[in-house]
């Protein structure tokens, strides 16, 4: 019970970090283009790079508790596959008429919300079982977690001109991380598989890798400002590349 009530703390935290990416709404800058590129940009790298570095092997090793090598590879492709497709799907959804920095804004907001529901199902379930582990993990997931709240609060806010509607977003984001931990401490704790795991982190890794490709780097594009994309894009991947080291 006790560690129950720590794995839901940490799950909290980590969900709640999200919301450090909104402080940039506070911020007035002089050049607005500066901020959209490097903060769609630098979100864009974080993304990609955490499904190839975290949610892929996480998928392939989840799947291969369960399969051989080959059958796992397959399924993780599945996987993928289909958050692609989700992601597509909720493209589409969000209406074409819509300023596009809002447009990128609400599509962050709604796959977000899918990626940390999982993920905060992932964060309860090792930290119940292992707390040193739980709490590496709530660390990792909270670094990464500041992009993806920059990926939602920035085109919000510069389509809005509302910092209230762009951290009122950000916070419903945040919020969808402890959800998922009482969704596993009240109906997954005692029957979800590592196959089931397995396949929801690759469906992530699609969703996100989709995002950052065909929304927030051609946003980012859009200002025609190539070298100032890609270095805020590698920026974003050698950050979460080094932050393995630590964490």
């Amino acid at each position: 019970m006790e560690y129950s009530y720590l794995a839901f703390i940490l799950s909290t935290i980590a969900g709640l970090s999200t919301l450090l990416g909104t402080i940039f709404i506070f911020i007035h800058f002089k050049h607005q283009e500066t901020i959209l590129i490097s903060a769609l940009s630098f979100a864009a790298g974080v993304m990609i790079t955490v499904s190839c570095f975290d949610l892929i092997p996480s998928s392939f090793q989840n799947l291969n508790a369960d399969f051989y090598i080959i059958p796992s590879c397959l399924l993780c492709m599945i996987g993928i596959c289909i958050g692609v497709i989700l992601s597509i799907f909720i493209d589409e959804k969000v209406p074409s008429k819509s300023n596009q920095l809002k447009r990128v804004g609400m599509i962050s907001f709604i796959a977000i919300i899918l990626h940390n529901i999982p993920e905060g199902i992932a964060t309860y379930l090792t930290a119940n079982r292992n707390i040193d582990v739980g709490i590496a993990l709530t660390c990792a997931i909270a670094l990464h977690n500041i992009p993806e709240g920059i990926s939602i609060s920035i085109p919000i806010y510069y389509s809005s001109n509302s910092r209230l509607k762009a951290f009122l977003y950000t916070l419903i984001s945040s919020l969808s991380e402890p959800l998922g931990a009482i969704i596993a401490f009240l109906f997954l704790s005692t029957w979800i598989t590592p196959t089931i795991m397995g396949m929801i982190y690759a469906m992530i890794a699609g969703i996100m890798i989709h995002i950052s490709c065909y929304e927030l780097l051609p946003t980012a594009l859009q200002y025609h400002q190539r070298t100032k994309t890609f270095f805020f894009f590698f920026l974003g991947t050698i950050v979460m590349l080094f932050s393995h080291i630590f964490i």
